[in-house]
């Protein structure tokens, strides 16, 4: 008789879709990992849905809001204890919140016990302030100790606006490229492709335009001068003039002057006379510089243009300025969301990178060699 009943408990767990304390299948599954969404808007959850969708798993339970004095909570509702856990975080426009959900989600996840915590942050935020400015600071390195410190064992993210930003991080970073995507949307959804040239807004953004160039084997053009100074122009705090005081020595020192910089006006090297004309680089936010660019290629001869970036941001007015400029299309992938930008500019295309993602959590929790995913990628890509 004991027999009998220990046989007929287990063919009773076999065939019950549910485990102990209410869990399904699913939820228990023998891949031991999760993935939860930090976000808590439904706008910026698209993407985390579209990565479990491939995944095959379902989204981790969990309540991230907002309280009425704008502090932000976050409930874990169901057990992470020994688990690999994976947080995607879009950015939204309001950075410093996202953040702080970030933040509070790691912690809440590493008080649970979870054996690993890995953040994929699509679009990683304050990465264009990753030097010093006069007596500013570099907050991308704050952000990245803070992500630490919360509990985030690695990081999966993609096209760092500075790639030595990876030098910032206590633990690893898998910085993934979207070129391979907006490379294949060149060649499939751009009419007679063969007769563009990848031009590059600004020397500093050169080498991205001629990774493009190389591969897609098209020419080259450079634009340069800008209206506005770039970031690699700033001045930071070793010219800063020092503290007036009383010297006892030498009085009659004379030190050479370092000559002002003059911006030429912008000028194009390279034929863009009768071609496509397409323009390459990783964030665009502020678009005025993109739109007075589009101007100068159309004056040159440019009959298309495009512009191809991996995060769009588009902050401000940038839907109606993309609208009423010469730019023909602009092209972005899915990292930061911009649905409502997309409803106020027909202009703005989407491409869809949760394929790499998910399969970067695949293989991240597997424990796979992540050199799939960065075939052909040079250093300078």
């Amino acid at each position: 008789m004991p027999i009998r009943r220990f046989g007929g408990h287990k063919s009773l767990v076999s065939h019950s879709p549910k485990l102990s304390y209410g869990y399904t299948k699913m939820n228990i599954s023998k891949s031991g990992y999760r993935v939860f969404s930090a976000n808590s808007t439904t706008a910026c959850t698209e993407l985390a849905k579209r990565i479990t969708e491939r995944l095959g798993v379902e989204l981790g339970k969990s309540v991230v809001y907002q309280e009425a004095n704008r502090e932000t909570r976050v409930d874990v509702k169901e057990s992470v204890r020994g688990q690999d856990i994976f947080i995607i975080q879009t950015i939204p426009r309001d950075v410093n919140t996202a953040i702080m959900e970030l933040l509070i989600m790691a912690y809440a996840l590493k008080t649970s016990c979870a054996k690993n915590i890995i953040g994929v942050i699509p679009y990683f935020p304050y990465s264009k302030q990753c030097k010093m400015r006069k007596r500013g600071s570099i907050v991308c390195k704050l952000l990245a100790s803070m992500l630490a410190k919360a509990g985030l064992t690695h990081i999966i993210t993609m096209d760092l606006h500075q790639k030595e930003v990876q030098g910032f991080f206590s633990f690893p970073v898998d910085n993934l490229r979207a070129s391979p995507f907006l490379i294949q949307y060149i060649q499939e959804e751009i009419p007679d492709y063969r007769n563009a040239i990848i031009v590059a807004k600004s020397p500093s953004s050169a080498k991205r335009a001629q990774s493009y160039a190389e591969r897609l084997r098209l020419g080259l053009a450079v634009m340069h001068g800008e209206a506005h100074h770039s970031e690699l122009d700033m001045a930071d705090g070793r010219q800063s003039p020092p503290l007036s005081r009383t010297s006892t020595g030498h009085t009659g020192l004379e030190l050479p002057v370092m000559m002002a910089k003059e911006k030429p006006p912008i000028t194009v090297v390279g034929d863009v006379g009768g071609r496509i004309a397409i323009i390459i680089d990783d964030i665009i936010d502020d678009v005025e510089d993109f739109v007075a660019a589009a101007e100068i290629l159309k004056e040159r001869g440019a009959y298309k243009i495009y512009i191809m970036a991996t995060h769009g941001l588009l902050s401000a007015e940038a839907p109606r300025l993309i609208e009423e400029s010469a730019i023909d299309e602009v092209v972005v992938t899915n990292t930061v969301p911009h649905e409502i930008q997309k409803l106020q500019c027909p202009k703005i295309k989407t491409v869809d990178v949760s394929m790499i993602l998910a399969e970067a959590i695949r293989r991240t929790h597997n424990g796979e060699s992540m050199a799939y995913l960065f075939r052909n990628i040079a250093v300078d890509d």
